[in-house]
């Protein structure tokens, strides 16, 4: 019996994502690029968006989280305290 190909798929486009900030690809890119089928290729895109490893982009490309359009937030406010005595 052989190992589910899937945890290994997951590493590898993890990987891919992780060592190539800025890298945007769509599910075809995706297919094309680790060899897989489609049905296969959405499964551990959508396993990695459900993960956080990876946002999908209103323009259907795939992105590592933090660098998406998904990830734009506000800063943080500091609070400052008046010296007032």
């Amino acid at each position: 019996m052989t190992a589910s190909p899937i945890p290994q798929l997951l590493e590898r486009i993890r990987a891919d994502f992780l060592e190539m900030p800025g890298l945007r690809l769509r599910p075809e890119q995706v297919q094309r690029l680790c060899g897989v089928e489609q049905t296969m290729c959405q499964m551990v895109l959508d396993a990695l968006v459900e993960a956080n490893v990876l946002c999908l982009n209103s323009d259907g490309t795939y992105a590592r989280l933090g660098d998406g359009e998904l990830q734009h937030s506000q800063p943080a406010k500091a609070e400052t305290r008046s010296e007032h005595t």
